[in-house]
This record gives structure tokens, sequence and C-alpha cells, in this order.
């Protein structure tokens, strides 16, 4: 929410189109309204984000309008560039994170290279313990392993999409 409101000021209904199973960001992230509204008030409260204008609307209530402030701003960039901790948060989190680069335009390559470094020592350290693991652990192992290499392929083709991209202009 903090990243989306950072674009540009917007209300609860806006954020919850674009979040919604049809909207933009939908594919990734399905938020319900009540959740978007509750994360709304949640940032006001840590003075994140701010109300700066009231909105009447012929198709419901009052509509604030909300932008965000400049410790919100902070805190969203800084979450922009923060690769993702687990390899299962990949498929959303960092999804997403590259979903809002690439509407601001902005470089997806540092957060796509710190996020390889984030799992390269975790690729590596699967792969030792894979040598020396027998029976359903290995199976386990084994499954923990793939998924973090076929991330890694992800990256890999992600970052030399990125640079194809930034030779063409």
């Amino acid at each position: 929410m903090l990243c989306l409101v950072s674009e540009s000021p917007s209300h609860g209904f806006a954020l919850a189109r674009t979040l919604s199973e049809d909207g933009e960001l939908g594919q990734i992230w399905r938020v319900p309204k009540p959740v978007i509204y509750r994360a709304l008030q949640r940032l006001e409260v840590a003075d994140l984000v701010v109300t700066t204008e009231l909105q009447p609307s012929s198709a419901g209530p009052v509509r604030s309008l909300v932008d965000v402030t400049d410790a919100g701003r902070r805190a969203a960039a800084a979450w922009l560039t923060k690769p993702v901790r687990h390899n299962r948060d990949i498929r959303s989190e960092l999804l997403m994170k590259l979903a809002l680069l690439d509407r601001a335009a902005a470089d997806p390559v540092p957060l796509l290279t710190a996020q390889r470094a984030q799992l390269e020592p975790v690729a590596e350290a699967l792969q030792v313990k894979l040598a020396s693991s027998t029976g359903f652990d290995r199976m386990i192992i084994l499954w923990r392993w793939e998924t973090v290499a076929a991330t890694l392929r992800f990256l890999d083709d992600a970052l030399r999409d990125a640079a194809s991209v930034a030779k063409a202009h």
C-alpha cells in the first residue's frame, strides 16, 4: 500500500481496483477492500501516510485521499530495494517489488543482484546438505534446493532481460 500511495496520492477504492483480481497488480497480490482500508489506517497511525483531502463520491461514501509522508517515502524506497529473505516469498514479494519498480520505470538490476546474492549461500548450503542426506530428509532438501535453483535461474534470466532493455535505451 505504501509504495502505491508513494506513486501518487490515492484513496482506498482506487487501490482496491489496482489490487483486485482484474487489477494491474492483482495477478501478484489480491487484497480485499477491508484489508486495504485497515492497512491505510495503520499507515496513517504510523505517520507514513496522511489524509490530504476528503472527496465526495456519487458511488458511495466520501473518499479519503491519502498521500505519503517523507518518512513513508523513505520506507517505501527502502522496502523496494531490499531483497526478499526467504525463497518462499519470491512469488509474491519479489514479483510485487519488480512490478512496482517497472511501474516507476526504475532499474530492477540492483534488486535482482541483491536477491541473487541473498540466495546463493542458501543454494550452496543446501547442495552440501544434499550430498550427505538420505531418506525423506533428502527429499525435503532436494525440494528446497530445486526451488532455490529455479529461483536463481529466474533471477539470471531477469538480469539478462534487464541488461538487454538497458542496451536498447
